[in-house]
């Protein structure tokens, strides 16, 4: 966390006592600077409202602040998906599943986080509300990443102990990366999305970004209701594959010292690490070449919406959702018998294997100029989006799972470690995750 923001902590720390000590804490940050477009709405009246509910303190959230994705149904509020398109849109009538199970175990919601439009976009900008910056680095605004740049931002800067979001091809894990927290895409199917806009109904997750592992694995019980098999096996006790096939291409000279530097860390944890090629990422390009998923079914639903309104959506989002059209029924039904096809090959190319460590995006977060709306500056846009896209989007095409822990040192812009299984081994990456995560505490302190 920058000093600035230590500080506010701090201060206020010792003025204050309990739950309502945290959530002066929370709004003062989200109040800040570091905050600015990172909420669309607040609602710090309710929030300490349920912190100082005498009932807080027993209940397993205790009042701590979380912070709400715009995609998410908050009973009373209007769900824009970050868009201008539905700012007149009839108020939600209940809670979504996600945002009720937070609710439930003592959540004080702290607001609805800014976000790439309709979820659209890896690189977190929003020409509608702003884009809110990472907060890692103070004198150059840089990108947060997306999709759920607000609610990155909002746990980057301590303003919530949990953001809410969503992952469909890294929005959880990319915005993690690129802000030093640490997020988790857990198997699609474990946690409920009714309640959530849909941009993929195939590939959507609904999940949450933390700061630590540990909290992690709390907020995913939350959401999946259900408990995180312990286990006390040391880093030593794993088998972990690197894949070199397109994952590593590329890498700007920060992640690629941070994930050598790890990958050491780890060899002299006692750890297995093996390299293997999984070619079979390659054909992901053909998979997808008549168009993917996301495109398809996000023209689905915005179809009508587009005829309407389509002026006022961001162009950058408009055109990749028109893009879906192209897709012909047979084309998007072939698609799932080759997703199963490729899914059944990497798993038999796993086999063995505990989990697969990669960088989670390659880059650190460039600057917010160098890919604002304009001229060139646009083809820079989708070749960072692209960029940032590329490995985390592997694990849901996987229909899989993965976490994105930091891994930078200090003095480093942040950087994620992604590591990743197939689906519904969500408890064994997250058990690994615990155990990287000490690992690398001890780097950065010998650093």
């Amino acid at each position: 966390m920058r000093p600035d923001l230590i500080a506010t902590r701090e201060a206020l720390q010792g003025n204050l006592g309990g739950s309502a000590r945290e959530m002066e804490v929370s709004i003062a940050i989200a109040r800040s600077t570091a905050c600015d477009h990172a909420f669309l709405k607040t609602s710090f009246d309710a929030a300490r409202a349920v912190a100082a509910d005498p009932a807080s303190p027993a209940k397993l959230l205790a009042g701590l602040a979380v912070s709400v994705k715009d995609l998410f149904d908050v009973a009373g509020e209007i769900t824009a998906a970050g868009s201008a398109v539905l700012a007149d849109a009839p108020p939600a009538t209940q809670d979504s599943p996600a945002v009720a199970r937070l609710k439930a175990v003592g959540a004080a919601i702290l607001g609805r986080t800014n976000m790439s439009e309709f979820a659209f976009s890896a690189v977190g900008t929003n020409p509608h509300y702003g884009t809110p910056a990472n907060p890692a680095e103070a004198a150059v605004p840089r990108i947060p990443g997306g999709s759920s740049s607000g609610a990155a931002v909002s746990v980057a800067t301590g303003a919530a102990f949990v953001g809410l979001g969503s992952d469909t091809g890294g929005s959880i894990r990319m915005p993690a990366a690129l802000c030093g927290i640490v997020g988790f895409k857990n198997t699609a199917r474990l946690t409920p999305r009714e309640g959530a806009l849909p941009l993929s109904t195939t590939l959507d997750t609904v999940c949450a970004m933390t700061r630590s592992v540990r909290d992690a694995i709390l907020v995913h019980e939350i959401l999946s209701g259900s408990s995180v098999t312990r286990s006390h096996v040391p880093l030593a006790g794993y088998r972990l594959a690197v894949a070199r096939t397109s994952m590593l291409d590329g890498l700007d000279a920060t992640v690629a010292g941070a994930f050598d530097r790890t990958l050491k860390a780890f060899r002299h944890a006692g750890a297995r690490v093996e390299e293997i090629a999984l070619s079979e990422i390659r054909e992901l390009g053909t998979l997808q070449s008549t168009g993917g998923f996301t495109g398809a079914e996000s023209y689905a639903w915005h179809r009508t919406l587009l005829e309407r309104k389509g002026s006022e959506y961001d162009p950058r989002v408009r055109m990749r959702i028109e893009r879906g059209a192209a897709m012909k029924a047979h084309e998007y039904i072939e698609l799932f018998r080759a997703r199963a096809e490729w899914i059944a090959r990497i798993e038999a190319a796993l086999r063995g294997f505990d989990a697969v460590l990669s960088p989670t995006v390659p880059i650190v977060a460039p600057p917010i100029a160098q890919v604002a709306p304009g001229g060139e500056r646009d083809d820079e846009f989708f070749r960072v989006n692209t960029l940032l896209l590329r490995n985390p989007s592997v694990v849901n095409m996987l229909d899989g799972c993965a976490i994105s822990i930091p891994c930078q040192v200090p003095g480093e812009l942040p950087c994620g470690l992604m590591i990743w299984q197939s689906a519904m081994r969500d408890d064994t990456v997250l058990n690994i995750a615990l155990q990287a995560q000490a690992v690398l505490a001890g780097t950065t302190r010998d650093s």
